[in-house]
């Protein structure tokens, strides 16, 4: 092929790629969208101190609130909840308006968005079809409809670190693009906290060269560094104003105790002032306290904290019911107990399906091992057999029990053997991200709603099952581990198909 036919099916790719990623935005957009204007309501739960910082902020009023001290009404302010979605929210009112529907409408258009992503993801990772599956999955996943009408963070939360893996894959191995990539992920930690821990794992990814080597710490430092600008301001401002420093939020402390208290069960419970922490003089304080408390509580039966794991793996793995509570408590007759049940039904069945599939994303289906027949074939078959046996487990046990596929995409998807199929930066990002996510739930509590910004993930998973064993003995998978399959193919072929020269 000479260099001008190269060239032009490089563009061809390029040209025919973003076809479908719109094609494919454009059509998850219509459910989004119709589920937006149909279910929304009044914002309940947690979404209505979103709401309402949100047309604070909106109002010049800040992150606040107001508050009545002796007879007068006084000016208080918030660090409670982060303040990302809220501020993402004041945004849009100050242009459109604070009617109802522009949250779930904004909502609507961020999960068009992170099919997009998912499908532009995917072509690092995946062929074109397998990246369109991964996408398609990606757009009519029920349970991400149903979250539209929330004002609730999930959305958001997941759109940003997808941005940001983009960003990283597109202008990989390049520091302004590694630091732009953090600031995203910076965004993403006033959203939802957590987010920051994601920074050093994509940091590391995007760089190429040996895993263990100073190029890929440097990344990890300069995307963490970059994170940690973005979210500098924010945390000056509650050193400032109120009662004490705050990273983000001051719901860490509480997390912690809600996960370890006495009457701890794995998932969300509500603290009372009876429980250890009662008249605080502020946010920070009372934050600080329940921290106290449940580190002690931990300290004191570290068996007992240690046994409620299963119970908040469960409580994040095995279920989708949130959606239809959040909009059953919104608006209950439009939500009467026999529909909301049978809805419930539906969005978990299909969640557990989506994380059966996604289990084998990381196993190889056909292998053939230099060294002879045996090596991998039985490798990877124990490997099916292990998978198949827990679905088996989580489909009759007393109570659906998936939680330990999770566990089985991380240990898959990290062990490197050389029977496995392609890792690559995005099969790393998936495992590690999981890894996190795991370990974060562990440490606090767990809830359905949390586990949204692994759908895409989960259908990328999903997509990949199937593939060959990648022909690259432990030791140069060890070593090359992170580095995508354009960096071991002829430039012609790279450009022609759809690795990540197609996005350059």
């Amino acid at each position: 092929m000479t260099g001008s036919r190269v060239a032009t099916a490089g563009m061809d790719a390029k040209r025919g790629g973003y076809r479908a990623t719109v094609s494919l935005g454009v059509l998850s957009l219509i459910p989004r969208v119709y589920a937006a204007l149909a279910w929304s309501g009044k914002p309940v739960w947690d979404g209505h101190y979103y709401d309402s910082g949100a047309r604070r902020i909106a109002q010049g009023l800040g992150y606040s609130s107001d508050i009545m001290v002796e007879g007068t009404t006084t000016w208080n302010p918030w660090c409670h909840y982060p303040v990302g979605y809220s501020g993402f929210l004041a945004g849009l009112y100050s242009v459109f308006g604070e009617s109802q529907h522009v949250a779930p409408l904004a909502n609507a258009a961020l999960g068009a968005l992170i099919v997009m992503l998912t499908h532009r993801i995917g072509l690092h990772w995946l062929s074109p079809r397998r990246a369109w599956i991964a996408a398609l999955l990606c757009a009519v996943n029920l349970e991400l409809v149903f979250y539209s009408p929330l004002v609730m963070t999930e959305i958001l939360g997941t759109a940003l670190p997808l941005l940001a893996l983009w960003i990283g894959l597109v202008w990989r191995n390049s520091w302004p693009g590694i630091g732009v990539a953090g600031g995203v992920l910076g965004l993403a930690t006033l959203v939802q906290p957590q987010s920051i821990l994601l920074a050093p794992l994509l940091g590391a990814i995007v760089v190429v060269g040996r895993l263990w080597s100073l190029r890929r710490a440097l990344g990890a430092v300069l995307a963490t560094t970059a994170a940690l600008l973005v979210v500098t301001p924010w945390t000056l401002r509650n050193c400032y104003i109120m009662d004490g420093c705050a990273f983000v939020s001051t719901n860490g402390g509480w997390n912690l105790a809600i996960g370890a208290f006495p009457r701890a069960t794995g998932q969300f419970e509500t603290l009372r002032p009876s429980d250890g922490c009662a008249r605080m003089n502020g946010q920070v304080e009372e934050d600080r306290c329940w921290a106290s408390l449940g580190t002690e509580w931990i300290r004191k039966d570290v068996g007992r904290w240690i046994g409620l794991a299963p119970a908040k793996l469960s409580s994040c793995f095995d279920h989708a019911s949130f959606p239809v509570q959040y909009l059953a408590m919104a608006d209950p007759d439009s939500w009467p107990e026999p529909q909301r049940w049978r809805w419930m039904v539906w969005l978990s069945n299909m969640h557990r399906v989506l994380l059966c599939a996604a289990a084998f994303g990381f196993v190889a289906w056909r292998t053939r091992d230099a060294r002879g027949f045996p090596h991998g074939f039985v490798v990877e078959t124990a490997i099916r057999a292990t998978l198949a046996g827990l679905i088996a487990y989580g489909c009759i046990a007393h109570g659906p029990t998936f939680w330990p596929l999770a566990l089985g995409i991380v240990l898959t998807g990290l062990v490197v053997r050389p029977s496995a199929p392609l890792v690559g930066p995005v099969g790393l990002w998936i495992a590690g991200t999981f890894a996190l996510f795991i370990a974060t739930h562990v440490v606090f509590f767990g809830q359905d709603r949390y586990h949204v910004r692994l759908i895409p993930l989960m259908c990328l998973l999903a997509a990949a099952v199937g593939r060959s064993a990648w022909q690259r003995s432990g030791r140069q998978q060890a070593s090359e581990l992170g580095i995508n399959r354009v960096g071991t193919v002829n430039r012609p072929i790279a450009l022609a198909g759809n690795t990540e020269s197609c996005e350059r």
